[in-house]
């Protein structure tokens, strides 16, 4: 086949593979999860239901995947806000943890964050996400900007812990007075 032809094909199985996830996680939030079937997301995708078991063999498999797109997208961000030019690391530090706890602020609760909170997939974004706070810490240390008698790894995980204290927080205000509870918990010790 043609390169073209190929590029096109694989075009259009992302851009169905994309709609799918995006139905499947509509259907979700406007009836929840039990409601929703493969035969629904079929018909709101606008395809075939055996279209729609060539790419994924249940409902938890449709919302496995749109949950690792969720996940892939959010570390992108922080990567963005981590490597944004001209902020030193303590500014960096900020944005990403005003950035990670407005993503805990939106998180799912219930029982679609137990089905999806256990894959693989969150391990690995969890494990990406420590070792970007630990290295943002570490360059915080070295620049004398935070303490440096607790070790970077302990600090980054403090960092997480605190900030899953957003999901429950009801405003963006709340959320950055966090952050800055949190930061003033890395400040060096007088």
């Amino acid at each position: 086949m043609p390169k073209l032809w190929n590029e096109t094909i694989d075009a259009h199985r992302h851009a169905v593979r994309e709609a799918i996830l995006d139905t499947a996680a509509k259907l979700v939030s406007e009836g929840g999860l039990r409601s929703v079937t493969m035969s629904q997301i079929a018909e709101q995708a606008g395809i075939g239901r055996a279209t729609l078991y060539k790419y994924f063999s249940d409902v938890e498999a449709v919302l496995l995947a749109w949950h690792e797109r969720q996940v892939a997208g959010h570390l992108h961000h922080l990567t963005e806000i981590r490597d944004r030019p001209g902020c030193s690391p303590v500014e960096r530090l900020a944005a990403v943890l005003e950035a990670y706890a407005g993503i805990a602020r939106q998180r799912h609760g219930g029982e679609l964050a137990a089905l999806l909170h256990q894959g693989e997939h969150v391990t690995h974004a969890q494990r990406h996400l420590e070792g970007m706070l630990q290295q943002l810490v570490a360059d915080g240390v070295q620049a004398g900007d935070l303490r440096g008698d607790v070790p970077p790894t302990e600090l980054a995980r403090y960092c997480l812990h605190a900030l899953t204290a957003a999901a429950a927080l009801p405003s963006k205000a709340a959320v950055r007075r966090l952050v800055s509870v949190t930061l003033d918990g890395l400040r060096p010790v007088p």
